[in-house]
């Protein structure tokens, strides 16, 4: 369950969809990302946490409000939460809830806490935004930038001194984009995480699905990778010229690619009404 575990980064990784949840220790913080997805695999993250927090304040992070990535809100009590403005405002919150309800009752799961939307403590509404972790002067920190596209509430967080980049639903090495919001939201996002690349000493890049990279010309890659799929896409709704035959080749590169028929038929018709106005 644990894929990669150095310098006070230890990062979980779930049986479905390979879904991340990240875990940063600092002296005087523990930082929980995303905790999430099967009973189980909560509490060895709950019970991973209560073993390393001692009297270090405890702070929970959700990169978005995707229902898989809000399941174990209420699984820390005792922490401080950070989310955006976004995800504050969401007008059909309580379907994330039912989602997670009905989740469970089909798979006959029982959580030893309740089911709740984030309350959250500490709102990012501007990019840039900084927050203090732990002892104001200890040096640790997030510096956050509001990442719109896959939902209309996602970050991307990097946390210092650790050098770690979570960018949610975003740069995966399993998962083509997921377009739920917005094409041109979601290349504004692709701008900013290639300027973080840039301008920041990036060490680790954890994305909400698949593997961890310490390899910054793959976190390049990945930015790359999803900019051709996007512009593969539009193509493809244009009916342009051999666009199918490059689209069809670049989903091949994805391993799930057809468990993934569902998200990509959505992208299309999200760039059919894009092209439409």
């Amino acid at each position: 369950m644990i894929q990669y575990c150095a310098n006070g980064v230890t990062v979980f990784q779930s049986a479905l969809y390979q879904t991340t949840s990240t875990v940063l220790e600092g002296e005087s913080f523990v930082l929980v990302v995303d905790p999430t997805w099967l009973p189980e695999e909560v509490e060895t993250i709950r019970n991973y946490v209560t073993e390393v927090q001692q009297d270090r304040k405890l702070y929970l992070l959700f990169t978005h409000s995707d229902w898989d990535h809000i399941i174990a809100s209420a699984a820390f009590p005792d922490a401080v939460r950070i989310g955006s403005l976004a995800l504050v405002e969401r007008p059909d919150w309580q379907e994330a809830l039912d989602t997670i309800s009905e989740f469970d009752a089909k798979h006959y799961l029982r959580r030893s806490y309740p089911i709740e939307y984030p309350k959250l403590d500490v709102v990012i509404d501007h990019d840039g935004q900084r927050l203090a972790l732990g002892d104001p002067d200890g040096g640790a920190a997030i510096t956050f930038h509001l990442a719109p596209g896959h939902t209309p509430c996602g970050l991307l967080s990097f946390v210092e001194p650790h050098g770690v980049l979570l960018v949610g639903d975003y740069l995966s090495d399993v998962e083509m984009p997921f377009i739920y919001f917005g094409s041109q939201p979601y290349e504004a996002t692709l701008c900013k995480a290639a300027d973080m690349l840039s301008e920041l000493a990036v060490r680790v890049l954890v994305p909400g699905h698949g593997q961890y990279t310490t390899d910054v010309a793959e976190m390049r890659r990945r930015v790359a990778a999803a900019y051709e799929y996007i512009a593969a896409a539009r193509a493809y709704v244009r009916e342009d010229e051999g666009a199918a035959a490059a689209l069809a080749g670049i989903l091949r590169r994805y391993p799930f690619a057809t468990g993934m028929k569902d998200e990509h038929e959505q992208n299309l018709e999200l760039f059919r009404r894009e092209l439409k106005g």
